[in-house]
């Protein structure tokens, strides 16, 4: 059965819906668990069992199993629907609404001309750390990195800062930041935002002048890891791992011949790629 136009917006009207659908979008491609958007949201279960229900009656998410436990996913192909029935024809003679922005491919970045890119997680003690670090020095010059927590810690992990020592980064100017300074009227404005933990996606985040580009890159935060010293280091080893390919695979995308929409395929796909060094 065709799902109506009007049947998508009635979905997204109710603020709690809209709410849940955004954190779904911010996580996306991830598919996120019943029990963690409850939590995230403040939801009672069968509350959020109702608005996923909803959400996914008008075609905007998707449900799948996983062991014992139902994933859900924002559905991008039922919200350009959504798009494209609201917006239908509107090209022949509204041209100014169907932004053409949208398809030109960004600047390649240079020395002289670099991208501003912020990662972002809760505390700001490691994986964002780790992530400005890595970037600064794989990026030859082209980007300037930056990160925040939503949560900073007082100060970077010192498992952090002698990895990053013993491998030969710089971690001079590293430090644990609040997002809000990136939201400062005079902060640097952002052509790339990054989260790199679950529980910062999950997060309403600053509205961003400028509309940069977004991914969700999350991977396990290493601070949480048990078991021996040598095994502690390995789980740190193995994250700086991760984010290390997942840079170099951003690094080195042709930004200039990509559109908007194909750079943010590129991006939700580096932020899939699980195998580090």
């Amino acid at each position: 059965m065709e799902i109506e136009l009007s049947d998508k917006l009635a979905a997204l009207a109710h603020p709690n819906r809209l709410a849940l659908f955004r954190l779904l979008m911010r996580r996306y491609p991830d598919g996120v668990p019943a029990g963690e958007i409850a939590e995230a949201l403040d939801y009672k279960a069968n509350t959020a069992s109702a608005y996923l229900s909803a959400l996914k009656h008008a075609g905007l998410i998707t449900q799948q199993r996983s062991g014992t436990s139902l994933m859900y996913a924002a559905d991008l192909t039922g919200l350009r629907g959504m798009f494209d029935g609201l917006l239908s024809g509107c090209c022949q003679n509204r041209p100014d609404i169907c932004n053409p922005a949208a398809a030109a491919a960004m600047p390649a970045p240079t020395v002289e001309h670099p991208l501003n890119i912020l990662f972002i997680c809760t505390g700001n003690s490691a994986r964002s750390l780790l992530a400005e670090a890595i970037l600064t020095q794989e990026g030859g010059g082209r980007f300037r990195a930056f990160s925040a927590g939503t949560l900073p810690a007082h100060a970077p992990r010192p498992e952090v800062l002698s990895m990053l020592e013993a491998k030969g980064l710089d971690t001079s100017s590293l430090q644990s930041k609040p997002l809000d300074q990136f939201s400062a009227p005079d902060a640097p404005k952002m052509d790339f935002i990054f989260t790199v933990c679950d529980h910062a996606a999950n997060e309403e985040c600053p509205a961003w002048p400028g509309q940069p580009m977004s991914a969700h890159w999350g991977l396990a935060d290493p601070v949480k890891a048990e078991g021996t010293d040598a095994e502690r280091r390995l789980v740190f080893q193995q994250a700086y791992g991760l984010l290390r390919n997942r840079i170099k695979a951003f690094a080195a995308l042709p930004f200039d011949t990509l559109d908007r929409m194909s750079l943010q395929h590129q991006l939700d796909g580096i932020g899939q790629l699980n195998s580090p060094d």
